[in-house]
């Protein structure tokens, strides 16, 4: 387990890490800072050691691209976008390729929450946090 962890954590660490700037091209600051922190909890999801967990950090990247008034939003999973707009898709409006990119990384999110078993989880969890990375 301490193993996966290890292999898993400079990704983790990149992607809690990834500058907002990196983003801010695509679309509004606030859809920017939304989508680097879905990014950092697809992440987190991908370095989850259970399933519960993973699918809580796949709630947090849900939770960030729909934002409080969105279709799949769960207030009880939390909500580390908080206070930072409407939601990422939301505040991308506008900004057709961002809005394209995030709304296939909330189907890879979404994909990964109906998983059963760890490793679909994961698997959906990296191409969620890579289409959140790219450009």
């Amino acid at each position: 387990m301490a193993s996966k962890l290890s292999f898993w954590m400079p990704a983790v660490l990149l992607v809690a890490f990834v500058p907002a700037m990196a983003l801010a091209a695509d679309g509004s600051a606030a859809a920017t800072k939304q989508a680097a922190t879905a990014a950092a909890h697809a992440g987190m999801s991908l370095g989850a050691g259970n399933l519960k967990t993973a699918h809580l950090h796949l709630h947090h990247v849900v939770n960030c691209l729909v934002g409080p008034s969105g279709w799949g939003f769960d207030a009880k999973a939390g909500d580390p976008c908080k206070g930072m707009g409407h939601g990422a898709i939301a505040d991308a409006k506008g900004d057709k390729a961002m809005e394209a990119r995030l709304h296939k990384a909330l189907a890879d999110a979404r994909s990964g929450l109906k998983s059963h078993n760890l490793a679909t989880a994961h698997a959906d969890a990296k191409k969620a946090m890579e289409t959140l990375q790219a450009k």
